[in-house]
């Protein structure tokens, strides 16, 4: 791969959407390439800057099959038999494929409901995104660089009152850089800072005794994979434009670190 091919892949490649050999051949020459890689991180904060305005409303449970009902109803009462069609007879059928329309966009998961409110998980997902965003945005991954775990977790001890646990992998491919302050769900939390190739992780803790531990959840918000789960009365939250199963993988190895 050379510099030519590399504006016309990059979208594909922030997106995780290239073939496995494309991206290896990508991030191979990113490794050894200055111009590229700042290129790479101008296209990367100028889709944060897209994602941080735009918003999401997942649609309600059931929607698309109500969708789905009122449309076959509406094929159902508009039927007419051939011998008694006309011209105007036809104009129902312009609500049926607005409706199809509607219906696909929605199960494709094109748009959001937008007339529902999201509930208070949801607008945590959402202050996940946006703080993983504005590190990005604002070039501020961390308050404390290094790839030591022993120098990380002490910088925690005197910035919050339960220092989370911290781990370098980067013999498994997910190198610490650092870690920071941030602020979620009305409290400071810490944020340790890894990469997998040249992708930024964010990985959010804080304590929260209230919580019991149950089914870890798994999402994608404007384009970001998003992991979370409880263990003991800590939270975790992980968050990258990395690909999904590389998420899981570095979920697995914290999971296993504990």
């Amino acid at each position: 791969m050379d510099h030519k091919q590399v504006p016309s892949l990059a979208g594909a490649w922030l997106d995780g959407e290239l073939p496995a050999d494309s991206r290896i051949e990508m991030e191979a020459h990113l490794a050894g390439c200055a111009d590229c890689r700042e290129r790479i991180d101008a296209e990367r904060a100028f889709l944060a800057r897209l994602k941080s305005t735009a918003t999401y409303h997942p649609a309600p449970g059931g929607l698309a099959a109500r969708l789905s009902q009122a449309l076959r109803a509406e094929e159902t009462k508009n039927v007419v038999p051939l011998k008694h069609r006309s011209r105007p007879g036809i104009s129902w059928r312009g609500t049926a494929l607005a409706a199809s329309f509607v219906l696909a966009v929605l199960l494709s998961g094109g748009i959001g409901y937008m007339g529902s409110l999201p509930a208070s998980g949801d607008l945590i997902t959402q202050q996940i995104v946006d703080s993983h965003v504005r590190s990005l945005l604002a070039n501020h991954l961390t308050d404390v660089t290094s790839t030591d775990q022993h120098t990380v977790k002490p910088w925690f001890n005197g910035h919050l009152d339960t220092a989370p646990p911290v781990k370098n992998f980067a013999g498994e491919g997910f190198p610490l850089i650092g870690g920071r302050l941030d602020y979620i769900d009305h409290r400071p939390v810490a944020a340790m800072v890894y990469r997998h190739g040249l992708h930024p992780i964010n990985l959010f803790v804080w304590a929260d005794p209230a919580k019991t531990a149950g089914q870890p959840s798994v999402t994608e918000r404007q384009g970001y994979n998003i992991r979370h789960w409880v263990q003991g009365d800590l939270t975790y939250w992980l968050i990258s434009d990395v690909e999904a199963d590389q998420l899981a993988a570095l979920e697995a190895l914290l999971r296993k670190g504990e």
